[in-house]
């Protein structure tokens, strides 16, 4: 629903404000075109684009980053009665799923841009930027650990190969996942429409499927698809409950790289700007 004002004889269309997150190693204005796009379509939204956690930041652990974020957008999202929309791209949609399972909000539309909802496990730029020594096989064995722990992406490394280890010391995305706090799911189901969006072609986030909650099988690199999930059959934290009531909406687009999904105005046009009323 989109607010309406009546002034006078006319009528002020009003949209709900929008929270826009970066990702890894970036900042808020690396969201600057993003913003133009939101305000180009919709005159006059107000839009938070969160400065925070930028670039080498990006690595604090995600609990951290997770209070941190909701503490800045906080106020702003207090301020509008009629809900607000929350955008975030690649790390920083696990960063924004947290403060929709850690807190109640009055969140409308939650879009989640090629972010790995189901974790990471795949050779990237960022992780032989941090670690040259290691390749995804045997990168577990720098992540799965106190030290390891204190940056961002162990918080989501989710090796196949290695789930017991996975469970046993990652601090972050199985505790979102599995349902260990039932206040997780009673908060996310607060929200009325989630977009996951992501493709084939991304080159980072790996599975590619993560983005949309699809992950690897055990021991094994097929990837099983999102309602195969465990956290989705036993609706450890509220997804297959909205995805039942029709407020899941899955894009695939392929021939995008994982850093042009924020620059991409078709993109855009097509799976975001319909859900921003």
């Amino acid at each position: 629903m989109i607010p309406v004002t009546n002034v006078a004889a006319g009528i002020v269309i009003t949209y709900r404000p929008v929270v826009v997150l970066h990702g890894i190693l970036a900042s808020d204005a690396s969201m600057a075109g993003f913003v133009n796009y939101i305000q180009t379509a919709h005159p006059g939204t107000q839009v938070l684009n969160v400065d925070g956690y930028n670039d080498i930041l990006s690595f604090v652990p995600m609990w951290d980053q997770m209070k941190g974020v909701q503490a800045k957008i906080k106020s702003f999202v207090d301020d509008s009665p009629d809900g607000v929309h929350m955008i975030c791209y690649s790390q920083g949609g696990l960063t924004c799923r947290a403060i929709l399972q850690s807190f109640q909000t009055n969140v409308h539309t939650f879009v989640s841009l090629s972010s790995p909802q189901a974790g990471q496990y795949g050779d990237t730029d960022y992780l032989n930027f941090l670690f040259p020594n290691f390749t995804k096989e045997n990168l577990y064995l720098a992540l799965y650990n106190d030290l390891g722990q204190d940056v961002s992406v162990g918080n989501y490394w989710n090796d196949p190969y290695h789930q017991d280890l996975y469970y046993q010391h990652c601090n972050y995305l199985p505790l979102l996942n599995n349902g260990t706090n039932p206040a997780y799911k009673t908060n996310f189901l607060n929200v009325k429409q989630l977009v996951l969006i992501g493709g084939p072609d991304d080159g980072v986030i790996t599975p590619w499927e993560s983005s949309q909650f699809g992950f690897y099988e055990d021991n094994s690199q097929t990837v099983a698809d999102m309602k195969s999930q465990n956290f989705y059959t036993k609706d450890s934290f509220g997804l297959r409950t909205l995805d039942m009531e029709g407020k899941v909406a899955r894009y695939t687009i392929p021939g995008v790289v994982h850093t042009n999904w924020h620059q991409n105005q078709s993109v855009f046009d097509c799976c975001i700007k319909p859900w921003l009323d």
